[in-house]
């Protein structure tokens, strides 16, 4: 999966958007590990539940990530 990834991410030409796509996904991936280890402790949510949550918030919020990270560099 992560050849997948580093395929696609070559594929894009434009350096600024790859950067981006780098930051968001390096960041996503961060969340999810923090999101899960949070959810277990404050909820005690079973593995199951508090991957699920996890996975899914930490998404959306990594999309949102890519929008502002565009959003600023086309102001710089």
């Amino acid at each position: 999966m992560i050849n997948t990834i580093q395929i696609f991410l070559k594929k894009i030409t434009n350096k600024s958007i790859r950067l981006s796509l780098y930051r968001a996904l390096i960041y996503t991936c961060g969340h999810i590990f923090i999101a899960i280890t949070c959810n277990r402790l404050i909820t005690n949510a079973s593995l199951e539940l508090a991957t699920l949550d996890a996975i899914v918030e930490p998404a959306i919020n990594g999309v949102w990530f890519f929008v502002l990270d565009r959003f600023w560099f086309s102001k710089k």
